[in-house]
């Protein structure tokens, strides 16, 4: 199965800071670096280097060769990748001393991704085949009705939520990947219990597969078979900012290369919980090797 991820691709400016700045306020940053980024490629690295055949598609401006070659070396295919005369995407990240963060993001190329460009390069791809998206690029509503149509799988990871997302034609999707925060608003409920959010996109989308993870309480999945769970390994964090990049990449091409929904729980849990031992975001993401020779893949959080 081929994994089509329509992604975003941004520069990242991380700021290591005492606390988040609030409003009206000035600090002074501890650290600064520039990192390859944005939900798309961390994902499609993330899939690259659990042994998915990725293919990145979406747009860099003239100042994103650096984002072509970090997908290139990770091993996904960039052939069908766009480049427009604008600026890349980028996203201005602080990290506080606890390894959390909070992001701003500019869109930059990525919000110039037409309908003429998915028409074109999924006409390329099969039935089977899989497309992967998530809120950071335009025409993502037009991209899962496109896909459905040419019969396609869909996973969304539904991020960021904002108001239009929450009319996209979501229960086309085959996977729905998503946080708490996330499963609550796409589920339009107002509960701190996993279960009820779950019960709650279950019963709106009864076709797709809900992917709910939920924090330091581990990971959720539900499909009409089956409920299963995966805890949490207790590892010390740097850095959480692909975390869930690598969750949903290490997931899908867990589901791809044949593993059970139980063992892609499993592999991408293992993955993400080695990324936030690292800074940064697709450079913190594991290779398949090094999730497999760790001493969490043995262990059961």
């Amino acid at each position: 199965m081929r994994i089509i991820n329509l992604g975003s691709l941004n520069i990242d400016k991380v700021y290591t800071v005492p606390h988040f700045v609030t409003g009206g306020e000035t600090i002074l940053c501890e650290a600064f670096e520039t990192f390859c980024g944005g939900k798309g490629l961390n994902q499609s690295v993330a899939l690259a280097r659990a042994g998915g055949e990725v293919y990145h598609i979406g747009a860099i401006g003239t100042d994103g060769e650096a984002l072509r070659n970090v997908l290139q070396q990770a091993g996904a295919h960039t052939e069908h990748l766009q480049v427009l005369p604008d600026v890349s995407g980028h996203a201005i990240i602080q990290v506080d001393g606890g390894g959390q963060n909070c992001i701003i993001v500019f869109g930059g190329a990525n919000a110039k991704v037409t309908t003429r460009y998915i028409d074109d390069t999924l006409s390329g791809f099969a039935a089977g085949d899989l497309l992967l998206m998530q809120n950071e690029t335009s025409n993502v509503a037009y991209a899962i009705e496109k896909a459905h149509s040419l019969g396609i799988k869909v996973a969304l990871n539904p991020s960021p939520i904002t108001e239009e997302l929450l009319n996209y034609p979501l229960h086309l999707a085959d996977y729905l990947i998503l946080n708490e925060v996330e499963g609550s608003a796409v589920a339009n409920i107002d509960s701190e219990s996993f279960a009820d959010v779950l019960d709650a996109l279950h019963k709106k989308f009864p076709d797709t597969a809900i992917i709910l993870t939920v924090g330091k309480a581990g990971a959720y999945y539900q499909d009409k078979q089956q409920r299963l769970h995966h805890g949490i390994y207790n590892v010390p964090v740097v850095d959480t900012t692909a975390a869930g990049d690598t969750f949903c990449g290490y997931f899908l091409a867990s589901v791809a290369g044949g593993f059970s929904p139980a063992e892609a729980l499993h592999n991408a849990s293992c993955a993400s919980s080695l990324a936030v031992g690292k800074k940064g975001a697709a450079n913190s993401i594991p290779t398949w090797d090094e999730v497999v020779s760790s001493a969490l893949f043995s262990q059961k959080p």
